[in-house]
């Protein structure tokens, strides 16, 4: 499960922020756990009344969560897929901006969650500033004709071996891309022909987005936004993912850092446990590791956690080909201890056996 799936408790907290009560949360999260239930399935899950979850499905409905399906006897309610509620939240979000930019303004911007910005030369300024923050990961799409404004920064954080995806948007390019040149640009590169705005997020902490048309021309209406909100940020990760990553083709894999390394990003460590893997390269993890969410535990203090080693004989990942996870933001594990297999997620992991906050890769003795 990726670094940036998030509790429970934080699915909750995020949920209120875009509006939902706290009874429509509750019999969301049930039809999510079920896919597609009866009324009387989901009231004995929830302790409501079944025309209580009729009424508030119906308000799920109106806001693009579930869809209840009347033409069926009995009715039942269905959860639409999580990805598509992603992208439309991320889609309300891009049409705020541009209203957003016409009423904020403020003095300080440095220190703002969100900065609204009105012209090409400061987001491409902005996209530079973060990439020389990052220090464990990043994700970029960025249209061909301004690769070169931030190319320097982001070779830079492959030489630090920050995790870098980068896809390359060619809709406003005037020949095919030469990949050679791609090479060592960032750890996945993707070239993609379809039109994206231009987002980036670094280290979980700092994101961006601007409209297309905003980076391809100097003299444009449109408004883009900077932020620092770590709530936001991994909603713009799994859309990265989930709606972009996928769209666009690999043309350039990078070599893994050179093990023994200690990895602050999940994803990373997956991703040279990958590339290790298919190269017959046999390696082994050490992990600080707590019981998954789906293990019953309350506390999260130090105590919680205990430290699993062994040999890495499996990964689950969608960042390079081919992927084998079932879902963006599925990113995992496995390793072998004493004849067991135990598997290893990111943190807010369920379906794992164990959630991990820090991962290190080694060479494996052969001996």
């Amino acid at each position: 499960m990726s670094s940036d799936t998030l509790s429970e408790q934080e699915i909750v907290e995020q949920l209120e922020q875009f509006g939902l009560s706290e009874k429509e949360i509750d019999t969301y999260l049930a039809i999510l756990d079920n896919g597609e239930a009866k009324a009387s399935t989901i009231a004995d899950e929830t302790g409501v009344s079944k025309r209580y979850v009729y009424s508030l499905s119906e308000d799920l409905e109106e806001r693009g969560f579930v869809d209840v399906n009347d033409h069926v006897v009995p009715t039942t309610i269905e959860a639409r897929p999580p990805e598509e509620t992603i992208s439309r939240m991320t889609s309300q979000l891009e049409t705020l901006g541009p209203a957003l930019a016409e009423r904020f303004t403020r003095s300080d911007t440095s220190a703002q969650e969100f900065e609204v910005i009105k012209s090409r030369v400061t987001v491409l300024k902005r996209i530079r500033e973060y990439l020389a923050e990052a220090e464990q990961e990043l994700a970029l799409t960025i249209p061909q004709s301004q690769l070169g404004e931030i190319e320097e920064e982001l070779r830079a954080a492959a030489d630090r071996d920050v995790l870098g995806l980068l896809i390359v948007n060619t809709v406003d390019a005037d020949g095919p891309v030469d990949t050679e040149e791609l090479e060592g640009i960032a750890s996945v590169v993707r070239v993609s022909e379809q039109a994206m705005p231009v987002l980036l997020t670094v280290d979980n902490e700092l994101g961006l987005f601007a409209p297309l048309e905003m980076v391809l021309r100097s003299n444009t209406d449109n408004r883009s936004i900077a932020f620092t909100q770590e709530q936001l940020v991994p909603v713009l990760v799994t859309s990265f993912l989930g709606n972009y990553w996928a769209l666009a083709e690999e043309v350039y894999v990078s070599n893994p850092p050179a093990l023994p390394r200690t990895f602050g990003s999940f994803r990373n460590a997956v991703h040279a446990a990958t590339v290790y893997l298919r190269d017959d390269v046999a390696i082994e993890a050490t992990a600080e590791v707590r019981p998954a969410q789906g293990s019953e535990y309350v506390t999260a203090d130090d105590a919680d956690y205990e430290t699993v080693s062994g040999r890495v004989v499996e990964t689950t990942q969608g960042l390079v080909e081919p992927t084998s996870s079932g879902f963006a933001a599925e990113h995992s594990f496995v390793v072998e201890r004493d004849g067991e297999r135990i598997s290893v997620g990111g943190f807010g992991a369920f379906t794992e056996d164990y959630e991990a906050r820090e991962v290190t890769l080694a060479y494996a003795d052969e001996s």
